[in-house]
């Protein structure tokens, strides 16, 4: 078992690439929390409170939906003042005033007194979402089962890998996940839970439980969601790992700024995807939307488990680019390095390689691009690492292939919440009903 909380993040020094001219204005940081103008909607699990921050009267609306803008302000923008708030929603400061006290009285937010910045009057106080509120995550891969706490906050208190002899059932998986569960609740007695989320690699029904499909772990109409409940006593629900992921970059990471938002994660089990429009998540009819790693890539390509020919995710892999560097699996976190090294040694077998993933990869953007035009388009995992090895030809091929239009002004920008992404973004299940409707629990 492996305690991996203070795990490296995703392309930490990797800058955005937008697809603009080297005198266009820059963005901002993919990492940084997003300006108050930029606040207008966000990325929210389903079912979702109202977006956080949107700049207009709410006056016309019911007392729970004004409590659950001003809870999803501060959960999903962070420590945000009193002042900030009332400008914000367009409520006055009295009606603020009684919000923020009424959420501090049931225990999901904290008020401090700001630092000084040595303005004349009175300092508003600032209103942060309470880190005794906790959720607990859960990802069950290949070879492991990891669990995480995630404060109300959005930051991932502790996280632990439980490596496995085999591929677990999704019976082992929750009675697994409920001995971590047990043991990371025991830490913080005092601290509230909420229930558990599970991001799977698989197609998850929008019913948040069951796993039609993890073709990687062998799971087919495995009700996981109800299993972690039965285990762990406490609410659960779960989604496809990369829906999740897409969820959590949109709040807290580096699509923050961006309304239409696309990821992509490369990692052992192969390509994941899931899409943001105008700030919601894309799900589908069945909750199955966002399988990028199946698109086209390669009409004479390599036969798919899924049955076509061609998948993205059988053209590119962290296999070959592991092979190719001479990393074992266990050496994964070293592959950054390793590609830079070997690229810059004049390695012409790592280059052919990575020229060759990255021109499939941008082939499969293109029809990203050009089915949802994304403002921003966000890689993670082994995608993040091509990015980086080689972030002018990924771009280039994107844009010399997409339609005028939605190729314009597109970023494409590394992941920047490494490990954390899946724990932050499944614990966003487990909030979803208290993000919604915060006074619907008891103090």
């Amino acid at each position: 078992m492996r305690d991996e909380t203070s795990e490296a993040q995703d392309g930490a020094a990797t800058p955005s690439v937008p697809a603009t001219s080297p005198d266009s204005a820059p963005r901002p940081e993919p990492a940084a929390r997003p300006e108050p103008a930029a606040r207008a909607r966000r990325a929210t699990a389903v079912p979702a409170a109202p977006p956080a921050g949107r700049a207009r009267p709410l006056l016309d609306r019911p007392r729970g939906s004004n409590l659950a803008t001003v809870l999803g302000i501060v959960h999903g923008d962070g420590p945000t003042s009193r002042s900030e708030l009332t400008r914000l929603t367009g409520l006055n400061r009295s009606t603020i005033a009684a919000l923020v006290g009424e959420l501090v009285e049931r225990g999901l937010a904290v008020e401090s007194e700001p630092v000084s910045a040595n303005r004349v009057g009175r300092p508003s106080p600032v209103v942060s979402a309470s880190p005794d509120v906790v959720a607990f995550a859960v990802n069950p891969e290949i070879d492991a089962v990891t669990v995480g706490r995630v404060g109300l906050d959005g930051v991932v208190q502790r996280r632990v890998r439980h490596e496995t002899d085999g591929i677990p059932t999704a019976v082992e998986a929750a009675d697994l996940a409920a001995r971590l569960v047990a043991e990371l609740a025991g830490e913080v007695p005092g601290a509230r839970v909420v229930g558990v989320g599970a991001a799977v690699p698989g197609l998850v029904h929008a019913d948040g439980g069951l796993v039609r499909l993890a073709p990687h772990l062998g799971w087919v109409d495995e009700p996981f969601a109800r299993l972690l409940a039965e285990a762990t006593g406490l609410p659960a629900r779960a989604a496809n790992d990369a829906s999740t992921a897409v969820v959590a970059e949109g709040l807290f990471g580096a699509g923050a700024d961006a309304l239409d938002l696309v990821f992509l994660n490369g990692g052992a089990s192969g390509v994941g995807g899931g899409v943001v429009v105008d700030g919601r998540p894309l799900r589908g009819r069945d909750g199955f939307a966002g399988e990028i790693g199946h698109t086209l890539v390669e009409s004479a390509g390599v036969l798919c488990h899924c049955g076509a020919v061609g998948c993205l995710e059988t053209e590119v892999g962290q296999a070959a680019l592991l092979a190719v560097t001479g990393l074992s699996r266990a050496q994964a976190d070293e592959l950054d390095a390793a590609l830079a090294t070997a690229l810059a040694e004049g390695d012409a077998d790592v280059r052919r390689e990575v020229e060759r993933q990255v021109d499939y990869v941008a082939v499969a953007l293109r029809n990203v691009v050009n089915a949802f035009n994304p403002s921003v388009i966000v890689l993670g995992g082994f995608l993040g690492s091509l990015q980086a090895a080689a972030p002018d030809r990924l771009l280039d091929r994107v844009t010399a292939q997409a339609l005028p239009g939605p190729r314009d002004g597109l970023h494409v920008r590394r992941a920047a919440l490494g490990a954390d992404r899946l724990m932050i973004g499944a614990a966003e299940l487990a909030f979803a009903d208290l993000l919604a409707d915060p006074a619907g629990v008891a103090p």
